[in-house]
């Protein structure tokens, strides 16, 4: 008889974006000539950079042949790309780090998910709220979140993120062990300044907190004050994981890579309080269940760095973020509060009249075919609020931007 993980079981029936799909489609079958327009689930719409496209094309054609051709790559991501890594993302940052700290992947979802499978189990996790789902919900897997009481996990520590405090946490109320950090911010797109991340990284530091950063959206930043990398701060290199995605940077959300750094210096701790280096951890567990990247897609993301590549990328990013202060101007004249969208691709408002989440996503579907994503599917601290993407092409955005204003 095989016993199954009975942690999955906790989860809620639907993720949040399976919901949104469900309840989409039963929208577009009673209207079957209404065109639905989303700013909602954050996938991109413009097409991959030309120099991504021609390095993977010479890629394909290295491995038809026999001279050319590569099997199993190293699990750790290629050379050619881990070094361009660390020359144009963190070394412009005076950020030093070794080939070996870089762990090349399939996406910062995977390994954001997986990271927990080198952590013990009873761990006591910290989150900001809102916060992007997969964090809550893979530790909830693990058997980390003990039991979801009127819309909390009482295993996990949260740090409410509103209105009222700027969208800037508190240190946790308790000492946690694990406390994810992302920023700019799915879902607000706020951002924190490096004095503000500055105190995070000190309560690590004194209190042996392993802080998992997700940064998978610096290149949106705007402003010279918001730290690209937790590692611009002093000492975060013994207390942090930063985990990386060229999804939203280069389009890769259908190629699928990323990449996270586990610098050596960082320890975790057995019950007994011997230091463990989390980077042979790390590397232990994806030799053993990754085989790595595929050359073809590392090729394309190396690409991003060269001239024509960077250019293109900035090009892409700057049509998004065009997109995102379209909106912020739009809503703003509409009446409504809106956040974010200076320096992240994400726009969070508070509903007007103090709607309840999902009952604004189903009004605003209903009554003027636009969808967006309910500020409570991010956590607790989410209700009264709504998230709006600025990754739809610019005539949809346009298009959705006047349906709104028709609708308010």
């Amino acid at each position: 008889m095989a016993l199954i993980n009975e942690h999955f079981l906790s989860l809620p029936d639907s993720y949040l974006f399976s919901e949104i799909g469900r309840r989409v489609n039963a929208y577009k079958e009673l209207h079957p000539k209404n065109k639905v327009i989303s700013l909602g689930i954050g996938d991109v719409t413009r097409p991959l950079p030309q120099a991504c496209c021609e390095a993977m094309h010479k890629a394909v054609d290295e491995l038809s042949r026999a001279e050319t051709f590569r099997g199993y790559g190293p699990e750790q991501g290629y050379s050619f790309l881990t070094e361009a890594i660390i020359k144009h993302e963190y070394e412009p940052h005076g950020i030093d780090l070794e080939p070996s700290e870089i762990f090349v992947s399939d996406g910062a979802k995977s390994d954001t998910g997986n990271i927990g499978d080198i952590l013990k189990h009873d761990n006591l996790v910290g989150v900001t709220d809102p916060v992007y789902p997969v964090y809550v919900d893979t530790n909830v897997m693990s058997g980390r979140a003990g039991k979801l009481i009127n819309g909390k996990w009482n295993n996990i520590v949260y740090l409410p993120c509103t209105a009222e405090n700027g969208f800037v946490p508190d240190l946790p109320s308790k000492r946690v062990d694990i406390l994810y950090l992302c920023f700019p911010n799915n879902p607000t797109g706020t951002t924190l300044t490096k004095n503000e991340l500055k105190k995070f990284v000190k309560y690590a530091i004194e209190n042996n907190v392993l802080i998992m950063y997700d940064a998978a959206y610096e290149r949106y930043i705007r402003e010279d004050e918001i730290p690209h990398s937790i590692y611009e701060i002093r000492g975060a290199k013994k207390v942090a994981i930063e985990f990386r995605s060229f999804s939203k940077t280069a389009g890769f959300t259908g190629v699928r890579c990323g990449y996270t750094v586990v610098p050596k210096e960082l320890n975790g701790f057995t019950v007994s309080g011997k230091k463990v280096p989390l980077n042979k951890l790390w590397n232990r567990r994806q030799t053993t269940k990754f085989n790595g990247a595929s050359y073809i897609t590392q090729r394309g993301a190396e690409a991003i760095y060269t001239p024509e590549g960077a250019l293109q990328v900035k090009e892409n990013i700057d049509y998004y973020m065009n997109n995102a202060q379209m909106l912020k101007q739009g809503l703003t004249d509409c009446g409504i509060n809106v956040f974010g969208g200076d320096n992240a691709p994400y726009l969070w408002i508070q509903t007007p009249d103090n709607t309840p989440s999902w009952k604004f996503f189903d009004r605003l579907l209903n009554d003027a075919a636009v969808v967006g994503t309910p500020g409570v599917g991010f956590g607790p601290s989410g209700e009264g609020y709504f998230r709006f993407t600025a990754f739809g092409s610019r005539e949809n955005t346009v298009e959705a931007l006047e349906r709104i204003r028709k609708w308010m």
